[in-house]
């Protein structure tokens, strides 16, 4: 798999004021849901062999791409 853009950014938890501790949550957010989006769809692309090479079944695939990107 390739690496992702989103892949090194990160947010670490900072005492800031509520008005800037917003912003940054819900950055944080859509940075996550973005990792998870684009993962679900590398993950969707593996053929058999790769799966068995990772040791996740078809089944364990199907449950992973069902789920929103929120989850």
């Amino acid at each position: 798999m390739e690496p992702t853009l989103s892949s090194s950014i990160s947010f670490t938890p900072s005492r800031v004021s509520g008005s800037q501790a917003l912003p940054k949550r819900i950055l944080s957010s859509l940075v996550h849901w973005q990792r998870r989006a684009v993962s679900r769809r590398q993950l969707a692309l593996l053929d058999t062999r790769l799966l068995a090479d990772a040791g996740i079944s078809e089944a364990q695939r199907q449950v992973e791409l069902s789920k929103p990107f929120w989850r």
